[in-house]
């Protein structure tokens, strides 16, 4: 077999972005930018929970850690949604750099507290954002944003729940012990 046209490492390094896809649909500079934004709250919900994770994991809190660490890997998925989304739409994907995550509380219902209240925010700001997609006429960002918020709505709900048991547990040491081994058991029953 020979190739007529070898393309050099270098060339594959350098390689320009291809033309602008063909949309139906142009999007509103506003609406861009408010996803570009919400992007950047994924990123940083998962930078969060690993800072969790971490958290977890120095405290001998396996099951935490895991939940927290996979809610970190389902936050970056997230986030790859929206990049995907924004390429579909022909549109730049905008970066920046994320703060320091915050890394110190003082007990586990003061970590679930701060993911709830993380988790209400990521929640209005897709709800923020399916407003402006309506307002702008632009019914497609809709449609991308209605499983989204479904999703999110269901993640407030698990954390609220995972917050009222450890409340449950107050001061005992043992019950918050059991309530991490039953956050590890779906993990062991997966391997």
């Amino acid at each position: 077999m020979v190739i007529s046209n070898p393309v050099s490492a270098s060339s594959l390094t350098a390689a320009p972005l291809l033309p602008r896809r063909p949309v139906a649909q142009d999007m509103e500079a506003e609406l861009h930018q408010g996803l570009c934004n919400h992007l950047q709250m994924e990123l940083m919900a998962s930078y969060t929970y690993w800072s969790l994770g971490v958290w977890f994991t120095q405290r001998e809190l396996n099951g935490f850690a895991g939940y927290a660490r996979a809610e970190s890997d389902g936050e970056r998925v997230h986030a790859g949604l929206f990049v995907d989304y924004l390429v579909a739409r022909s549109q730049p994907v905008e970066l920046a750099a994320l703060p320091q995550p915050r890394q110190t509380w003082t007990n586990v219902e003061d970590v679930l507290v701060s993911v709830f209240e993380m988790e209400a925010e990521v929640t209005t700001s897709l709800q923020q954002l399916y407003s402006l997609a309506e307002r702008c006429g632009d019914y497609r960002t809709s449609i991308f944003l209605d499983p989204m918020i479904k999703s999110q709505v269901d993640a407030e709900n698990e954390v609220a729940h995972l917050l009222a048991q450890v409340r449950y547990c107050g001061t005992d040491f043992g019950a918050l012990m059991i309530l991490d081994q039953s956050l590890n058991a779906p993990a062991a029953a997966a391997a």
